[in-house]
């Protein structure tokens, strides 16, 4: 099937755009961006993505203000037009590639609506490629990249406006693409166990002159598979961004890290991580956590709305919580992204810490899937 961009020289098989290079039905493609003030009063994260092979496009909206979690999700049949991303009254719109992206949400039965623009400040960083096998299967064989900037626009929920202003929201934007476990659990064969420990953490922080990040996935003993580390210059004027700036530091080490971690669940209450690039120099970060969002919001691990459910050919909902009352071990809420003030030396800066922490570590004080520190 030929599609938008079968006009451009960008194909890598001699199969149409539209046409997977791979069959796997966990492929997938994926928009992410987050936003959060900086003077820790709301968070909002955002999530479009196409499946393929599955058929299906998905996406979320997800808000912290005053205590209470907001989520908008929505679910389509797929369209042979990779370019079409709209869900219903959810509109993505790309208005420059590596550029700003707008994201509209039209009113609707939810009473969740948006309409957000984001500005990139910094070039886009490649993240190295993740792989990760189970006893029989690939389980995660994907890239991303991440692109920090600002957010400008407005966000009404359940009546509430809230004004989104460039000079202090910060956000980034999150591409990545490949094969994910998503949709249903293949059953199929011989039964193994398909649960692996994971422990997954990513810290993008926000600067005055540079951004930072750091992302790396351990198994149960404490062993770093896969590392992400780099610094990035800010730039005042997006027109003068190049998207593989060559003032952009990659590193290549281990990220050390200290926790401490609320008592009876896997959530950080501080921490210093130790950047490390393989030429011996080092970045100390020490965090400080202010406004907790749960990932389920934007599907991640949700019990209706997890990524690449089908749905019907086009749903919308709406849900909301008291932040609160969430259950912090239960499987749905593990995964989590904290706002947090960060420091190194005499800088302050401003950014996310995501965690999400599957099965025991030893170092964590983690002994079973789902426990919490004591």
């Amino acid at each position: 099937m030929i599609s938008k961009l079968d006009d451009y020289p960008v194909h890598q098989t001699a199969e149409p755009i539209s046409q997977t290079a791979a069959s796997d039905r966990f492929t997938y493609d994926r928009f992410w961006y987050n936003g959060h003030a900086k003077d820790g009063s709301f968070y909002f994260g955002i999530g479009l993505c196409r499946y393929p092979n599955l058929g299906i496009v998905d996406c979320s909206f997800s808000l912290v203000v005053g205590g209470k979690q907001y989520a908008f999700h929505g679910s389509r049949r797929a369209s042979n037009e990779p370019t079409d991303l709209d869900v219903g009254p959810f509109k993505l719109t790309i208005l420059e590639p590596m550029g700003r992206h707008r994201l509209v949400i039209e009113a609707n039965e939810t009473n969740i609506e948006c309409d957000l623009v984001f500005t990139p400040k910094t070039g886009v960083i490649p993240e190295g490629r993740q792989t990760l096998r189970n006893a029989r299967h690939l389980v995660m064989d994907a890239t991303r990249i991440d692109q920090f900037g600002s957010w400008q626009g407005s966000i009404r929920a359940e009546g509430r406006e809230l004004a989104v202003h460039a000079e202090n929201t910060f956000g980034l934007k999150d591409r990545s693409w490949g094969i994910r476990p998503v949709g249903a659990s293949y059953t199929g064969g011989a039964p193994i166990d398909n649960f692996q420990p994971l422990h997954f953490m990513w810290l993008p922080i926000h600067w005055e002159n540079r951004c930072t990040l750091a992302g790396w996935f351990e198994d149960q003993s404490g062993y770093q598979w896969h590392t992400d580390q780099a610094i990035v210059p800010i730039h005042s004027n997006p027109e003068s961004i190049e998207i593989n700036d060559p003032a952009m530091e990659l590193w290549q080490g281990c990220v050390g890290h200290q926790l401490k971690f609320k008592p009876g669940t896997r959530q950080a209450l501080s921490g210093t991580f130790l950047m490390n690039n393989k030429n011996g120099e080092q970045l100390e970060i020490s965090v400080e956590p202010v406004m907790l969002h749960r990932m389920k919001g934007l599907g991640y691990m949700h019990p209706e709305w997890g990524h690449g459910v089908w749905q019907g050919e086009l749903a919308i909902a709406g849900e909301s919580w008291n932040c609160e009352d969430a259950n912090p071990l239960a499987i749905e809420n593990i995964h989590i992204q904290q706002t947090v003030i960060a420091r190194c030396g005499d800088e302050v800066g401003y950014g996310v810490l995501e965690q999400l922490h599957i099965g025991p570590h030893s170092e964590h004080g983690f002994n079973d899937w789902f426990d919490g520190v004591e």
